[in-house]
C-alpha cells in the first residue's frame, strides 16, 4: 500500500475512534470525510502510476529508435567462433 494513502486510512481510523468516544452522532460526519480522504489518496496513487507506466513507455520507445552502430574492431571481437 502506498504509504500516504497508510497515513490517510490510519487518520481516518483514528478519527473514527475519537467520534465514537466523544460523541456518537459524530460518526455522522466522519465516514464521508474518510471515505473522501480515500478517494482522493487512491486517486493520487493511480495518476502517479499512471505517469509512472508513461514515462516507461516513452523510454522504451525513445530506446527503439536509437540504432548502434558497431565499429570494425567490435564487429570482429562480437563474432563467436
Amino acid at each position: 500500500m502506498w504509504s500516504v494513502s497508510t497515513v490517510i486510512a490510519a487518520f481516518g481510523l483514528a478519527l473514527v475512534a475519537m467520534s465514537f468516544a466523544f460523541a456518537g452522532g459524530a460518526v455522522i460526519v466522519v465516514i464521508p470525510i474518510v471515505i473522501l480522504a480515500l478517494a482522493v489518496a487512491g486517486f493520487l496513487d493511480l495518476n502517479r502510476r499512471r505517469k509512472q507506466a508513461r514515462s516507461l513507455h516513452q523510454h522504451r520507445e525513445q530506446a527503439k529508435a536509437e540504432s548502434v552502430e558497431f565499429t570494425e574492431r567490435d564487429q570482429r571481437t562480437l563474432v563467436s567462433e
